[in-house]
């Protein structure tokens, strides 16, 4: 229980320190968006990465070299933990952002540096509204910026399964014509979820997987891409599952 009053007791305290950072960004903005993008990017991942310290929590990364340096992509990952952003965020090559539940934005301060970060909120009541987020994000990623979605649509509570992906997740890679880069994530409710509420030590396995392009793919397996995506990752998963098991357990 210490642990978990330590993590809370620094985010609220960088929320309310970074203040005058979110003022300066949002000035740096105006002038010099790229910049204002890498700065970001840079303040939320020290952030993120002090979080993970205090949670005494160690990260296996597999497959970095997957993910094209070059090219924004759309990274897809499986979701059990809200601990699957302060994770993968800081190994993100570019300036990404996540697509994440529109109720976040009634958490001041948090939502501004998720605004500053090129995040996405999405309403997953409002067919309309959601599809003006797909179409935001296709916009993002044809610019350079990656986005991150979650396509079983909510945290996932059951240990060792997947919830069916959206189709509709993917069609900002379709659109955008940017790679999906599978991130498969083991052990991630480890740290929380698992005997909420206390924050524990654990061992969390990354990996992600080779890039696919919907453009290369038959016309049926297009139709059919979250299918195909979620089998490689449930794959993945199990396979670390077995590999790791000694860190993981």
């Amino acid at each position: 229980m210490i642990r978990f009053i330590i993590v809370a007791l620094f985010v609220v305290l960088f929320l309310i320190l970074s203040i005058p950072m979110l003022i300066a960004e949002w000035i740096i903005g105006k002038f010099n968006m790229n910049l204002r993008n890498r700065s970001s990017l840079a303040i939320v991942n020290w952030a993120f990465r002090c979080v993970r310290f205090l949670c005494g929590t160690k990260v296996i990364v597999l497959g970095k070299e997957n993910v094209p340096k070059d090219s924004a992509v759309l990274y897809v990952g499986n979701h059990r933990s809200f601990f699957d952003i302060v994770l993968t965020y800081p190994l993100v090559a570019r300036p990404t952002g996540y697509v994440a539940k529109k109720e976040i934005k009634k958490i001041p301060l948090l939502y501004h540096w998720m605004k500053l970060v090129n995040c996405l909120f999405l309403d997953r009541d409002n067919i309309r509204e959601g599809l003006k987020t797909i179409l935001a994000g296709v916009e993002k990623a044809k610019s350079g910026i990656s986005i991150c979605i979650f396509p079983e649509g909510t945290r996932n509570r059951v240990p060792d399964t997947f919830l069916p992906f959206h189709e509709g997740s993917f069609k900002i890679a379709e659109k955008a014509d940017v790679p999906i880069i599978p991130m498969t994530i083991n052990n991630s409710a480890a740290i929380f979820e698992d005997h909420f509420p206390k924050v524990k030590k654990a061992t969390v396995v990354i990996e992600y997987g080779a890039p696919i392009r919907i453009a290369d793919l038959p016309r049926e397996e297009r139709k059919q891409i979250g299918a195909k995506v979620q089998g490689i990752m449930e794959e993945t998963y199990f396979r670390n599952k077995e590999l790791y098991r000694t860190f993981t357990h």
